[in-house]
């Protein structure tokens, strides 16, 4: 039996101006984290005659998309350092996302990683979430295999 729980999820963001942490126990929304390849990794070609080709795209950029609680404080220091890091080119465009599974053994690195743009904000009768979304040019991911069965 295999078992999955987001409080295993250890994340942070690492750029110009700090490191904050977005993993278990920084107030995730329902939605957590969502890591999405921003391109496919191949492209197929048919030709007149039916013959194909593949030609492999060397993309491994991806969107990233983190969900906090709309009371959650870390909706403050991510506002704090987008308005730091989109203030100049200087600062921007430079943070590094790591998201780790530490009970299935998921290690995902994510570099050149940018704000793509401030969450929207609704006041609406629940509280609902912020989502932040950044676009990381490289991703570097490698999914564990879980943990033993325990006898």
């Amino acid at each position: 039996m295999a078992t999955y729980s987001f409080t295993d999820i250890v994340a942070a963001i690492t750029g110009p101006g700090g490191t904050i942490p977005l993993g278990a126990g920084t107030g995730a929304g329902e939605g957590g984290i969502t890591i999405t390849a921003s391109s496919d990794k191949n492209t197929m070609m048919i030709g007149a005659d039916g013959s194909g080709m593949n030609s492999l795209m060397a993309d491994s950029s991806s969107e990233v998309t983190i969900r906090l609680l709309k009371t959650s404080p870390v909706n403050f220091l991510l506002q704090q350092l987008y308005n730091f890091q989109t203030a100049s080119a200087l600062t921007h465009g430079y943070n590094t996302i790591t998201v780790t599974d530490i009970a299935r053994g998921d290690f995902i690195v994510l570099t050149s990683a940018a704000f793509k743009k401030r969450p929207d904000i609704t006041y609406a009768k629940e509280g609902g979430e912020n989502e932040w979304v950044f676009d990381a040019i490289k991703t570097t991911q490698i999914l564990g295999i879980g943990t033993p069965e325990i006898a």
